[in-house]
């Protein structure tokens, strides 16, 4: 039975881990908050440092936060076995994924350029999408838990960074179609229509999209628990347009959906689910959201 760690148990990594414990590996947590980490004790998992493991699944927010874990003070690297492999689940660029791959070869170690896709709930199902890239043998010691957490695994090359550029393409797109979403159903309200019926008819219409169908509900609603934040997407598609500031590419429609993003964001609602970027589009024109007073 593999022994595996996995760092971060926030929204995403807490059902990686639950999904990791159903199949019946050893699992370690870590977590800096206190309440997830209780919850996963008494879930069954581990959550005394071990002495090592054969994959270190790192599910945390950035590149900065993946070094830490690996490199920093602490560093986790440390408690892999030789020939152990690193899951690098975080949205990166992939000159970082690159980077991180070379240092952990240096130290006897594998790395899986592994980003994911799929949201809270299908992570707690074991249901998520991963783009992963690396070498055979980094597959190869990463399947009892990529078997676990992945309703899909996509093999994209033995290059780290792959899957980090596949990433990219995703997150460019899954927050300008939000950013759409937000556009077109409080445009709709300015022509007298309201949300739920938008969502009724172009849920089975050309204009729908996966993020229009997941995201309009939760405004139909007036519910902006986060299942993603804002916040997200200010790091996100920041990273997007710096990959293609590097290849000179220009993506505008990124940048605009950025703007809407950072609008919401310094307004104060970083912490909401993203769908809330459609108040800043309803604040601007005078509009009042289902569910606001």
């Amino acid at each position: 039975m593999s022994d595996v760690a996995i760092i971060g148990l926030g929204s995403m990594g807490y059902g990686m881990a639950q999904s990791l414990l159903r199949a019946g590996l050893r699992v370690y947590g870590a977590d800096i908050a206190p309440e997830p980490m209780a919850r996963f004790r008494a879930e069954g998992g581990l959550a005394a440092r071990p002495e090592a493991v054969d994959i270190l699944v790192i599910a945390v927010l950035n590149a900065a936060q993946t070094e830490a874990v690996l490199f920093g003070a602490e560093g986790w690297i440390s408690t892999l076995r030789k020939g152990g492999v690193v899951i690098a689940c975080a949205t990166v660029p992939p000159r970082f994924a690159r980077d991180m791959a070379a240092r952990c070869a240096e130290a006897g170690v594998q790395y899986l350029d592994a980003p994911i896709s799929g949201g809270a709930a299908k992570a707690a199902q074991g249901r998520l999408s991963i783009m992963a890239s690396g070498g055979a043998e980094a597959f190869a010691a990463a399947a009892p838990a990529l078997d676990a957490m992945a309703e899909t695994v996509f093999e994209l090359g033995d290059a780290p960074g792959a899957g980090s550029a596949m990433k990219a393409i995703n997150q460019m797109l899954a927050g300008t179609h939000i950013a759409a979403m937000a556009e077109a159903v409080t445009f709709g309200m300015t022509q007298g229509v309201d949300p739920a019926k938008t969502v009724e008819v172009i849920s089975r219409c050309a204009g729908t999209s996966w993020m229009f169908e997941n995201r309009a509900p939760h405004i139909v609603e007036g519910d902006y628990t986060p299942r993603s934040s804002v916040n997200i997407w200010p790091k996100d598609l920041g990273i997007v347009l710096d990959i293609a500031a590097e290849a000179k590419f220009a993506a505008p429609l990124t940048a605009a959906a950025l703007q809407q993003f950072m609008a919401a964001a310094g307004s104060g609602l970083g912490g909401e689910d993203d769908a809330a970027v459609a108040k800043v589009y309803a604040r601007n024109a005078g509009l009042t959201l289902p569910g606001e007073g």
